[in-house]
């Protein structure tokens, strides 16, 4: 078998390491930050003695995303993602509703539910309706990547609290980005997938450990192929004749040598022109989104719900992490709050949330941490997804992996698990290795 070289230890680079390991491969994989998980992962606040492991964001599946939930399988840490069947919107003021499955089949499962919606009217809800039966004919629609999904639901006749209240409460969220700077295709792509192609393919997964620990050090040592450098960033690819002959990497002990038979980049857009400046790729049409998480502790329980949407403000998703005091709060495509300072986002935050969980009134705030994700993901906007690179490059024993690239997902950790995948199937097949490691998406 081959040894191969990993350069990032995000979702991407994790799950190629995970699925050539499994394959047989020697893999050795590098990554400059501390701990594993680039942008899904924990790390502690506080002090030593009062330390609180927290994620930089909430992230969750669905059971749609099938590369990821076999990327935990390989590490053996599925049974730490519990899996929820009801989605609650809350409107400011309290009202609740609730979406979840019913007896119908797929694409009807959602009727009942559907009709008990408060948030929405009547004519909001047949007009929604319209839509989302509309889409399975849309699917092959050549101009989907060039139009915005503000475009898609406009052309469909789409009320504009229809769209404020349902489209974009979902799909900003989803995608991390607004409704007039996403391309069309995600945001049907979501639509297809996650809520319309089976029963339980919505259900939401929320991880009940910290995201560092699904993938932490000591996982993987079951694969006793593979070794992860943490703290030991590569600072440079050397090429020579359309080859990789080594990698420089840095460290607590100097930079180092090291080369492979194979090497994947799964380092994000904006580092390969100094990464591996010999790669001719234009990255100049890619552009950040940041996602804002908010993370909030009080004396006492403010809600037993276990997670909810808020809508018509800028929190839109509620996490509760433990007992109802402790929350994180997530806004997605969350510019508005980038220059805003701590203080004032805590505060906008304990404003919204006591329009719709009264107890916050009456509660004291014990401490709170923001953490604002300035690159969390690409901004999936239209004619994007054309140039987004493929695995194989036009040096030989180089791949690329990461949510950026040409995964058939937007900006997701489905998208960057499904990179990872691909780019480890054209390393095991340039070893002359037959191995399917992609997971197709759901009929």
């Amino acid at each position: 078998m081959s040894e191969v070289i990993v350069i990032g230890g995000g979702l991407a680079g994790l799950a190629a390491a995970a699925a050539l390991g499994s394959a047989g491969h020697s893999v050795t994989l590098f990554e400059g930050r501390p701990f594993p998980g680039g942008r899904a992962t924990s790390y502690e606040i506080g002090t030593a003695t009062e330390a609180e492991l927290i994620d930089n964001c909430q992230h969750i599946l669905l059971r749609c995303c099938g590369n990821l939930l076999d990327f935990y399988r390989r590490l053996g840490v599925e049974k730490d993602i519990e899996f929820h069947r009801e989605f609650t919107f809350i409107e400011p003021g309290g009202q609740s509703s609730v979406l979840k499955s019913g007896v119908l089949p797929a694409p009807a499962h959602f009727t009942e539910a559907f009709v008990k919606l408060t948030f929405l009217t009547l004519g909001e809800k047949i007009a929604v309706g319209r839509a989302l039966l509309a889409m399975e004919g849309e699917k092959d629609r050549a101009d989907l990547d060039r139009i915005t999904m503000l475009d898609w639901l406009r052309e469909k006749k789409q009320p504009a609290q229809a769209i404020e209240r349902f489209w974009r409460q979902i799909l900003v969220s989803a995608i991390n980005e607004e409704l007039d700077g996403m391309a069309a295709s995600h945001g049907l792509q979501v639509f297809r997938l996650g809520f319309l192609a089976r029963k339980d393919a919505y259900h939401m997964g929320i991880p009940n450990v910290p995201l560092g620990e699904l993938y932490s050090s000591e996982i993987w040592k079951r694969f006793g192929n593979v070794q992860l450098h943490l703290r030991t960033p590569i600072t440079r690819v050397n090429i020579e004749n359309d080859r990789v002959r080594s990698v420089v990497a840095g460290g607590p002990e100097g930079e180092r040598e090291h080369s492979a038979d194979f090497y994947i980049s799964a380092v994000s857009f904006e580092r390969i022109p100094a990464v591996i400046p010999g790669l001719a790729i234009d990255v100049s049409p890619f552009a950040h989104s940041p996602i804002t998480g908010i993370h909030l502790w009080f004396d006492r329980a403010i809600t037993n719900l276990p997670h909810a949407t808020l809508l018509d403000r800028t929190i839109q998703w509620m996490f509760n992490k433990r007992d109802g005091r402790y929350l994180q709060l997530v806004v997605s495509a969350s510019r508005s709050l980038v220059e805003m300072p701590r203080a004032e986002v805590i505060a906008l935050a304990l404003r919204e949330l006591r329009e719709f969980f009264p107890a916050v009134a009456d509660a004291k705030l014990e401490k709170a941490h923001v953490v604002k994700e300035i690159r969390a993901t690409f901004s999936a906007k239209p004619g994007l997804e054309p140039l987004r690179p493929v695995a194989k490059t036009a040096v030989s024993n180089l791949f690329l992996a990461g949510d950026w690239t040409r995964s058939g997902w937007p900006s997701t950790m489905e998208g960057a698990v499904r990179s990872g995948h691909i780019a480890a199937e054209a390393v095991a097949e340039a070893a002359g290795q037959r191995a399917k490691f992609l997971i197709p998406d759901i009929a």
